[in-house]
């Protein structure tokens, strides 16, 4: 079944704010905003949920913090004990302190690339993928919304364009999906 989707532009991101705050005020349900920077507060505006990235970048954290210990532990401990400054190299207790920064990178090393992946997946971004934008502008200056007559049934096709219109948009685009 085609879906009618509406692409209002706007040239300002308080603009696009206050025009998605008056029209979900009225009931209309944003699907999208495309800007070409994160245009903050617009999140709770639009109702979209908050992610669980950052429990992601805990665990991958957890993940190098554990493998930085078993590899140090078996490198400088188990395999090839140095004497190093006069340190003992028997125990992984008594250098733990000499083993703090390489812990501590090792955790920023693995929760970046983890949560850098992670990202691109969730996003459908990987490198060689179409983007998904709807205007090539949204990446330099402009500001688009995106709303689906599928999801705003209780209004017309020209009662969805109306209420856009009076938001202060700079273009109006309408496509059949």
């Amino acid at each position: 079944m085609a879906d009618q989707v509406i692409y209002a532009m706007y040239d300002d991101d308080d603009v696009l704010k206050d025009g998605a705050k008056k029209l979900v005020a009225k009931g209309v349900k944003v699907e999208e905003v495309f800007s070409p920077f994160p245009i903050h507060g617009i999140d709770p505006i639009i109702g979209v949920e908050q992610t669980r990235l950052g429990i992601f970048a805990f665990i991958y954290g957890l993940i190098g913090l554990t493998l930085a210990t078993i590899g140090m532990r078996y490198f400088m401990i188990v395999d090839w004990p140095m004497n190093i400054g006069g340190k003992p190299s028997f125990s992984y207790l008594e250098n733990i302190l000499s083993f703090i920064p390489i812990s501590f990178e090792f955790t920023v090393l693995c929760a970046a690339h983890g949560m850098a992946i992670t990202y691109l997946i969730a996003n459908r971004t990987l490198p060689g993928m179409k983007a998904q934008n709807p205007d090539p502008r949204t990446t330099d200056d402009r500001f688009v919304m995106e709303l689906r007559a599928s999801q705003n049934k209780q209004f017309t096709a020209e009662e969805l364009e109306a209420l856009v219109k009076e938001t202060g948009i700079v273009e109006l685009e309408q496509k059949t999906i």
